[in-house]
């Protein structure tokens, strides 16, 4: 797979994301559920630390590409739903900190929503991945 960063503007870059990606030569694509700060089992965590809540959603979101055979690597879209937009900001370095360390800055949006699923839940991560 082949990926090529579009960045018409570059103010993106410094916060993590392209503005948008060309993907060739790629056989699979991955599209994910939202993932939260489920446990294993179905039992929402975390309930109150946004930091924890986007880490547990990473690590779910890692789960879910990890079946397909993926890493964090392969993400090329990702969607950040949050009820409370404000109260993630000083914690989305932790996402952040997780998809530089794959070397990855997949097209990012960041949406703020009256509420998710399951009451509690603060940040839902929704990916595509191409491999």
């Amino acid at each position: 797979m082949e990926r090529t960063a579009v960045n018409p503007v570059t103010w993106s870059v410094e916060l993590g994301f392209n503005q948008g990606e060309v993907v060739s030569g790629h056989t699979r694509t991955l599209y994910c559920s939202g993932q939260t700060a489920m446990s294993a089992d179905g039992r929402p965590e975390h309930d109150g630390d946004v930091a924890a809540q986007v880490a547990l959603s990473v690590d779910n979101l890692e789960a879910v590409l990890g079946a397909a055979g993926m890493s964090l690597a392969n993400l090329v879209r990702l969607t950040v739903y949050t009820t409370d937009v404000d109260l993630l900001m000083p914690h989305y370095g932790v996402l952040a900190a997780r998809l530089g360390a794959a070397g990855v800055a997949p097209t990012t949006t960041l949406l703020g929503v009256a509420r998710l699923a399951i009451p509690g839940q603060v940040v839902e991560l929704e990916g595509t991945a191409v491999d």
